[in-house]
């Protein structure tokens, strides 16, 4: 029974069991069931209903952003006149797709010389042999060229694409790259396109586009996906040549980044084809005068050809830099200087200068508010800018620098307060040269405090202040001691002024001029006369300095020792909504280099330039600067020099570098000059004085 039971139980289990597999399985078969009427459906309303949307999706595909420049800023005067401007023109731009063969952008190439008068440019053999192996037939034929051996390395493997190309260049014979003025047209649009990236605009012309050229192109967009007309600039200067140089110059869209700089300027975002500074303010001013350029969505289809392109961030005009000088004063300082150096071309005294040059400081804030350097080559009599040699070029001042020498003298405390010495022909032990004398006194025994010996002038009051520094009283006969290292202490009070140092000028280039230091041979012996150049030295025969340095040498003194940098930039503006010379953004500090050590001494050499122009002494230098607008605080300089003889080179001409620095007025000081003319016969005609003279006057007519 028992068992029975049992047996009855499992079998009514087993049907239970089996009577749920099917329900269980249908319900799946269900569920599967409605799962993919659902992905039916779902195709269907893609598929049908919505075709056309999910068409373009495809058509349009992708979508990049690219870059457009933008306007550079512009570089304004003192008054707010235009220095340096944009002139906008029509172009025809041409953005590459991605993935464009050689034969497609040749292709293109010959589409757009039929609808535009291209020149022909300037092509190097490479250029031409890229130009013909871009056809597919000559690439093809090219190909054939090479012999089994060329085509893999020394593994046996095939050579790199790179490699094959370089070879290919190589089987292009001369006859080949022989072409027409049309092919060459085709030529110089195939190297504009082909050396640009993808998706990056390539100007294709942007001189003389007539309007005509512009209607083609639109026209023609649907044959030549990627054409576009739209505006370029180039640099125009208002102002004609005035201060070109150290505007500085922009390269073209051509030539784009200097290569030697190409890798820095790709790390800050710049494109190769972008236009960058490549010198002096434009270069420096780079980052300000840089527009940010425009953003544009371009779309691209299946074959890679852009189908659309719009505009989404609009480009911004770079920011401006406004200077220091007013152009209207710096062509009166100019036309100064070019009128008296002609007089002394006229009068035969400048057939073998170098040409004259002059600068205008404001001593308290070191605005440069003229600089004009005029070069003349005395072959042709040529006279040519060269505001840039106010900085780079350098020359023997002669007297002007007494008042560093003074200076010294009082650091070292050697010269006590206006210390009374004999001027008087110094003559020397061997070694030293000739008698050394000044020029107002050769023959006589004259005492003279420190405000007379900068009035009169005096060599010699400078030589015994050196050999106080050196230890030694003078006294007739004497050897000079080896003393080289005053050499260095007598610089390092003229650096404290500016002269042998960098003025801080914010121009790149400047020179610091010539200091010799090769006071020993070989064999380390003193070299004959080194000694004898340190006395030439303190009275500013030996050492060069540039027209800047000297005009920061007198401005320090005007300045009561306190030295500040020179300054073109005085500041950087926003744009206004016309696009013109709006709000501040940046206005340039005065930079203090440094205060002079022996400051409470700096009224001393004061007085003596006043001096030299307003004293009573007859022998004074400087009178040829009384009576003009300002009463003008001066140091005149005369320097011998020599150059050798074209007709005989076993002889020499002598010459002098005639040289002024001034200031005015005596109590809080406006301006302060400098003037230099080297290399002239003589300077009876004291031109380096009227210069001087009419830059005054010329500076209180532009003030008042």
């Amino acid at each position: 029974m028992k068992n029975s039971f049992f047996k009855q139980l499992k079998r009514r289990n087993r049907t239970e069991v089996k009577s749920h597999i099917p329900f269980r399985l249908n319900f799946l078969f269900f569920i599967v069931f409605v799962l993919f009427l659902s992905l039916v459906i779902r195709l269907a309303y893609l598929q049908i209903i919505h075709l056309d949307f999910f068409e373009d999706k495809v058509k349009w595909g992708q979508k990049n952003i690219v870059e457009n420049n933008a306007p550079r800023g512009m570089i304004y005067d003192a008054s707010g006149q235009v220095l340096v401007g944009n002139r906008s023109k029509p172009a025809v731009i041409y953005t590459k797709k991605a993935g464009m063969t050689a034969q497609e952008i040749l292709d293109v190439s010959r589409q757009l010389t039929q609808i535009l008068a291209i020149k022909a440019e300037d092509l190097s053999e490479r250029d031409l042999k890229d130009y013909w192996l871009a056809d597919e037939n000559n690439l093809a034929e090219a190909r054939k060229r090479l012999t089994e051996k060329e085509k893999v390395n020394d593994k046996g493997a095939l050579i790199s694409a790179a490699d094959e190309y370089q070879l290919l260049t190589e089987k292009v014979t001369p006859e080949e790259i022989q072409f027409d003025e049309e092919e060459l047209k085709v030529a110089s649009v195939f190297k504009r396109i082909n050396g640009a990236y993808a998706l990056t605009p390539v100007i294709i012309k942007n001189e003389d586009v007539t309007p005509e050229e512009i209607a083609q192109i639109g026209e023609s967009v649907a044959e030549i996906p990627g054409i576009s007309t739209g505006m370029d600039w180039d640099r125009e200067y208002p102002q004609g040549d005035a201060l070109r140089s150290i505007l500085g110059t922009v390269s073209s869209e051509k030539t784009g980044l200097p290569q030697e700089e190409a890798e820095e300027y790709l790390k800050k975002g710049y494109a190769r084809n972008d236009r960058v500074g490549l010198s002096y303010l434009e270069k420096q001013y780079e980052p300000v005068l840089r527009g940010t350029k425009s953003k544009s969505e371009v779309t691209i289809n299946q074959q890679n050809e852009i189908e659309k392109q719009e505009e989404i961030t609009e480009g911004k005009k770079g920011q401006n830099v406004k200077l220091t000088i007013d152009i209207e004063f710096q062509k009166q300082v100019a036309d100064i200087v070019r009128r008296n150096y002609q007089q002394l071309i006229y009068n035969g005294k400048a057939r073998y200068s170098d040409g004259a040059y002059a600068v205008v400081l404001n001593p308290q804030t070191g605005d440069v508010l003229a600089m004009v350097g005029l070069s003349h080559d005395p072959e042709t009599q040529e006279l040519t800018d060269d505001t840039l040699g106010t900085i780079n070029k350098a020359f023997v001042p002669g007297s002007v620098i007494k008042g560093a020498t003074v200076m010294a003298g009082f650091e070292q405390n050697i010269l006590p307060q206006n210390d009374v010495m004999i001027d008087e022909p110094l003559r020397f032990g061997e070694g030293a040269g000739d008698v050394k004398s000044s020029l107002f006194n050769q023959y006589g025994r004259v005492p003279l405090n420190t405000v007379d010996a900068l009035t009169v002038s005096s060599n010699v009051y400078m030589m015994k202040i050196v050999l106080k520094m050196m230890g030694v009283e003078y006294h007739p006969g004497m050897n000079l001691p080896e003393r080289t290292d005053v050499y260095d202490t007598l610089r390092g009070t003229f650096k404290e002024y500016g002269l042998g140092d960098k003025t801080g000028i914010d121009l790149p280039g400047e020179s610091t001029g010539l200091a010799p230091t090769d006071f020993y041979d070989e064999k380390g012996n003193l070299k004959p006369g080194k000694m004898g150049n340190l006395l030439d030295l303190s009275f500013g025969n030996y050492d060069t300095y540039t027209p800047m340095q000297l005009a920061q040498y007198v401005a320090t003194i005007a300045n009561d020792g306190v030295r500040v940098a020179p300054r073109v930039v005085e500041g950087v503006y926003d744009n206004n909504e016309s696009g013109g010379l709006g709000e501040p953004v940046e206005v340039k500090e005065t930079k203090v280099m440094n205060e002079v050590k022996a400051k409470e001494h700096i009224s001393v050499v004061q007085e003596g330039f006043y001096n030299v122009v307003n004293g009573t002494d007859y022998r004074r230098t400087g009178r040829a600067l009384q009576g003009g607008k300002y009463v003008i605080s001066a140091k005149t300089g005369t320097a011998e020099t020599q150059i050798p003889n074209p007709d005989n080179p076993n002889d020499v001409i002598r010459l002098v570098n005639s040289s002024m620095v001034a200031y005015a007025p005596q109590e809080n000081p406006e301006l302060a000059v400098s003037v230099i003319i080297p290399h002239i016969q003589d300077e009876s005609d004291a031109l380096h004085a009227v210069m001087t003279k009419e830059i005054f006057n010329a500076y209180y007519d532009y003030k008042h």
